[in-house]
């Protein structure tokens, strides 16, 4: 769970309250959550794919402007291109399931991950919060995309009353 300061935090950089959410997985250099484990089936029933949830407006700003800058695409290719890396990503996927499958069952996402893995390359939010949250050496694209981004947190801090809603 959420200290209350967490969950202040947290409630400041969504704009709303926070879902269904295990703990806080990983933290930003200024020390507030960035990523949050939430759990594959929502308060209201809603199944959830996503269990590494990014929050800080100030990563997902920058890791929308790679998807615009056609970052995806470029890890699609080299998917496509490389074996190993396709093998390296798969075990991403199966990573993911077992740790989502280890908080709960839930059938209606059985075998699905998230972010477009084992195959695609979908959403970069997704595959950066797995490798924030696993550690590297688990999901190379996410690995590969978190080394394209600046340590967001030396800018001030993520979270709390310093987070305007929807500022990046």
């Amino acid at each position: 769970m959420l200290t209350p300061e967490d969950f202040a935090a947290v409630r400041s950089q969504l704009g709303r309250d926070p879902r269904s959410v295990i703990e806080v997985a990983h933290r930003c250099s200024c020390g507030q959550p960035d990523v949050l484990k939430t759990s594959p089936r929502l308060d209201d029933g809603t199944p959830f794919p996503t269990l590494y949830y990014m929050t800080c407006p100030k990563a997902t700003g920058a890791i929308g402007t790679l998807e615009a800058n056609g970052v995806m695409k470029e890890l699609a290719d080299a998917l496509a291109a490389d074996p190993e890396l396709a093998a390296s990503y798969e075990a991403a996927h199966q990573i993911y399931l077992q740790e989502r499958e280890a908080i709960e069952h839930v059938e209606e996402i059985a075998g699905i991950s998230a972010g477009g893995m084992p195959t695609r390359v979908k959403c970069l939010h997704v595959l950066i919060g797995h490798s924030l949250a696993a550690g590297p050496g688990v999901n190379p694209l996410g690995d590969i995309a978190l080394a394209m981004l600046k340590d967001w947190g030396q800018t001030g801090p993520c979270g709390g009353d310093y987070i305007e809603s929807g500022s990046n």
